[in-house]
């Protein structure tokens, strides 16, 4: 294994609520009210959807209109947008729903209005928390894109002219080297469907919001499900909220909860189930955790240096931020 790089798990697609968009000569981050799922690639200078992303609207009912969000709740499911036609699967292959676990519903007509994606049906790969959710302070260099400072506010591996130290962390508030440039960032792993069980979509933030409520929710089922948090059924959910900081408009957050129509000890249940089968079927759970966190402890830095001016561009704009959407 090539030491000094961090191997993370394979991811195959993204997660994200908002998009970059071109504004008066400018690529800058846009918020949205609903999540999108897009492959690693762009055209034109937008990532492209996944099949999934259709595949799962197409599977969720559609709601009302919304009027307003209160607290802690996630918005309506509907948007002003012709739907696109929904495609036949091919005689033979197993759909998209078939293989994310979703009952297929039948073709209903077509419809002025298109449906908000606020629900992604998610596992996660370990049982261990940290390893599905790696949050820390980063600070990026904006004329290379490359990361000059990542620490956890008590320690930091930052690059300084002696080349990579590791020093004190005070936390992004209090850091007189980040300069209001450091901000915490954080990466959720998580894996949509069986196609591949072993490759993840990652949902990258920077809001307090996501990071906090997601870091809560992994400890907490992993403590409530005897530590078998990989094979809990889970949902990715859009919440929203109203701050002094935002001027009382909606803001909106990822969080973590059990799956639609299930409840959490129906979840528990079924995850005990699978660990066993899984068992069974000689899956050893502790060694990929174990292999994880080898792997993210052979490098210092997680972000591919092909991917960091992306990063950039869509959680470290030049432009002053007055309330994270996350």
């Amino acid at each position: 294994m090539i030491k000094g790089l961090m191997i993370t798990p394979p991811v195959i697609g993204r997660i994200s609520i908002g998009k970059v968009v071109e504004k008066n000569g400018k690529r800058l981050p846009e918020k949205d009210d609903e999540f999108t799922i897009t492959t690693q690639v762009q055209q034109r200078g937008q990532w492209v959807l996944h099949p999934l992303d259709e595949a799962l609207r197409q599977s969720q009912a559609p709601g009302q209109v919304s009027g307003g969000i209160k607290e802690g709740t996630e918005p309506s499911d509907v948007q002003s947008e012709t739907s696109a036609s929904a495609t036949q699967t091919r005689t033979g292959k197993r759909s998209l729903k078939d293989k994310m676990g979703v009952a297929d519903t039948p073709t209903a007509a077509p419809s002025t209005a298109r449906r908000k994606l606020r629900r992604i049906p998610v596992r996660v790969l370990f049982n261990d928390p940290d390893l599905n959710l790696r949050a820390d302070y980063c600070m990026f260099d904006r004329s290379t894109a490359r990361p000059l400072c990542v620490g956890n506010g008590e320690s930091c591996k930052r690059v300084t002219d002696k080349g990579l130290e590791e020093l004190a962390c005070p936390g992004a508030d209090t850091c007189r080297f980040g300069m209001g440039h450091c901000k915490p960032y954080g990466r959720l792993n998580v894996s949509i469907g069986d196609s591949d069980e072993l490759g993840s979509f990652v949902f990258r933030t920077t809001g307090f919001n996501s990071i906090r409520t997601l870091a809560a929710r992994l400890q907490y089922f992993a403590a409530v499900s005897g530590g078998n948090l990989a094979s809990m059924p889970l949902e990715l959910k859009l919440r929203g909220k109203s701050t002094t900081q935002s001027h009382r408009s909606a803001i909106y957050y990822a969080d973590l909860v059990v799956r639609s129509g299930i409840s959490l000890n129906e979840a528990i249940a079924q995850a005990r189930m699978i660990a066993n089968e899984r068992l069974a079927a000689g899956f050893d759970q502790s060694a990929l955790d174990s292999a994880a966190q080898l792997g993210f402890a052979n490098g210092s830095f997680e972000d591919a240096p092909d991917e960091t001016s992306e990063i950039m561009e869509e959680f470290y704009p030049e432009i002053p931020r007055t309330a994270s959407s996350e």
